[in-house]
């Protein structure tokens, strides 16, 4: 296995666990008649700040792990794995762990730059299967 599919199957287990940091509270805060139900209506309470926070984080790790996806799909699949696109796959992790507690804390800008060094690093891997 490849360094970027080996922080791809981590990435994913990551996402596994920002789901359950969302879901535990959510069904708390909502109830379970709500969070079983079709959800045809808004919730009547709304979650918290701190989970819906957490509820942002885990929609912005399903956006950029699309992108991740494919760029360590680009690599694998083109054989052109070096140091480089590594680096980039472990940038990429690190900054994703890191952007959890970062948003749901509320880091203000730095959450913004931890985001910006993951989106770099699958950018970067990207144009490397280009060169």
């Amino acid at each position: 296995m490849t360094p970027e599919l080996y922080a791809l199957a981590l990435a994913i287990l990551v996402q596994a666990v920002q789901f359950t940091l969302l879901a535990v509270p959510a069904n708390r805060e909502l109830g379970t008649e709500y969070t079983l139900s079709p959800r045809d209506e808004p919730p009547a309470d709304q979650l918290s700040r701190q989970t819906s926070r957490a509820q942002r984080a885990l929609n912005n790790h399903f956006e950029g792990l699309i992108l991740f996806t494919a760029a360590v799909v680009l690599i694998t699949v083109s054989d052109q794995s070096t140091w480089f696109t590594a680096i980039c796959a472990w940038v990429y992790l690190t900054a994703r762990i890191a952007y959890v507690p970062a948003y749901i804390r509320g880091w203000v800008p730095a959450r913004s730059y931890i985001w910006a060094a993951g989106f770099a690093a699958t950018i970067l891997m990207t144009l490397a299967a280009l060169i």
